[in-house]
């Protein structure tokens, strides 16, 4: 196994934080949404998406979130992901994982049936910078 090209990458901004009720467990569960503006394989993309994350006894944070993609050609493509992450001291995140896209749009196509890999970073002011790699 061994990363693709990269599919995509953005920055942008948190947009709402929401802190859940805990898991069952007592773990610490945290909503956050965000938007940001970068590219997706070859156009200019406006991404929005949401992800809950719980704080495991053992430091480390699991998530699971959803979203959707719009190119400035007005190509969709919705998509989810789960990963792994860890909190920093000043509060900021930083997470790894997986995401999976699925659409209609012909421009957007190559992404159906695509396993990609993601780097999602944000500092402790909110803001989002994101990767997307193939994963083949």
């Amino acid at each position: 196994m061994a990363l693709g090209e990269q599919l995509g990458q953005d920055s942008g901004q948190v947009t709402g934080t929401r802190v859940l009720p805990p898991t069952e467990q007592g773990e610490a569960r945290v909503e956050v949404s965000f938007e940001a503006r970068g590219r997706l394989l070859d156009g200019d993309a406006v991404d929005i998406g949401t992800y809950v994350s719980v704080l495991g006894p053992d430091g480390v944070l699991r998530g699971k979130g959803q979203g959707c993609t719009t190119t400035t050609d007005g190509a969709t493509a919705t998509w989810e992901g789960q990963g792994v992450g860890r909190l920093m001291s000043d509060g900021a995140t930083s997470f790894r994982g997986s995401i999976f896209y699925r659409t209609t749009s012909r421009e957007l196509s190559r992404l159906n049936g695509v396993a990609a890999v993601f780097e999602h970073e944000t500092d402790a002011s909110g803001k989002t910078e994101s990767k997307v790699f193939e994963w083949k």
